[in-house]
């Protein structure tokens, strides 16, 4: 099996395996690699570990050497020239009149390339932005169009519950969240309240869905008849964490709760 060491390029950016050659390396060391764009500096996420052909893919690019404190100060040069670099991308894109919206400029470690991340809300026509970049810039350019959950982890922002967003300060990956999480946690339905600063559904609601499901398989279905101690009933509302239901025994009276263990469906 082959060793492999996990690499992040971004604050909480996806982690890419590569081959750590004859490196020990910790998390937070700082690393210079070879990838498919050219050289970069990344942080590492994983240390040495050896892991299943199947979870890699080959061939891994090599990790060249640790950063020196010349590289470091590239890493601070680059971050000044994609200031820059935005600045006149924005001047660029009035010019042409484009119905984009710039997001994030991102050097390459080596300036090999400059890609310019934005946002539209369909397809643009910008060969003659990159024309006009590649003529300030001298060098590859890219524009890579990204959704609106892209860029609320490039920008970031505060969520409701008042900390950073997951997207940008820890999530690596962004993985599918659906209405039936929210209905399966009895949460309001209004937009407002569970979708996030991108406008998509918030990455959190699905924490803690695999533990509501698997204690609402325990319930019985609200609707459905049950028998009490103090008679039989219809339920109307379940408690998943309390493990409970709200039952009905009477047409029109107030709702008894009852806990899982006190009850019995009826066939």
């Amino acid at each position: 099996m082959p060793e492999v060491v996990g690499i992040r390029f971004r604050s909480a950016g996806k982690i890419y395996y590569f081959d750590p050659r004859d490196f020990v390396l910790e998390p937070e060391q700082r690393v210079i690699v070879e990838t498919t764009r050219g050289m970069e500096h990344g942080e590492v996420a994983i240390g040495n570990k050896v892991v299943e052909e199947e979870e890699i893919v080959s061939p891994l690019k090599p990790v060249l050497r640790l950063a020196t404190s010349a590289d470091e100060k590239q890493v601070e040069e680059n971050r000044k020239k994609e200031e820059k670099a935005f600045e006149i991308c924005l001047d660029k894109i009035a010019a042409h009149k484009l119905p984009m919206k710039l997001i994030d400029v991102e050097y390459n470690f080596d300036n090999s390339k400059i890609i310019f991340y934005f946002t539209a809300d369909g397809r643009v026509d910008f060969r003659e932005l990159v024309r006009d970049l590649a003529a300030i810039f001298k060098t590859r350019i890219e524009l890579r169009q990204i959704g609106v959950r892209d860029e609320a982890k490039m920008l970031g922002g505060l969520g409701p519950c008042g900390r950073t967003l997951c997207c940008c300060s820890f999530l690596g990956d962004f993985t599918p969240v659906s209405i039936r999480m929210a209905k399966e946690q009895n949460l309001s339905l209004n937009p407002a309240k569970i979708s996030g600063l991108c406008g998509r559904l918030m990455c959190c609601l699905r924490y803690e869905a695999e533990v509501y499901k698997e204690a609402r398989a325990k319930l019985p279905k609200e609707g459905s008849r049950v028998k009490t101690s103090e008679g039989r009933g219809k339920v109307v509302g379940i408690n998943a964490l309390k493990e409970s239901v709200m039952v009905r025994l009477h047409e029109g009276g107030a709702p008894v709760e009852f806990p899982l263990g006190e009850i019995k469906r009826e066939r």
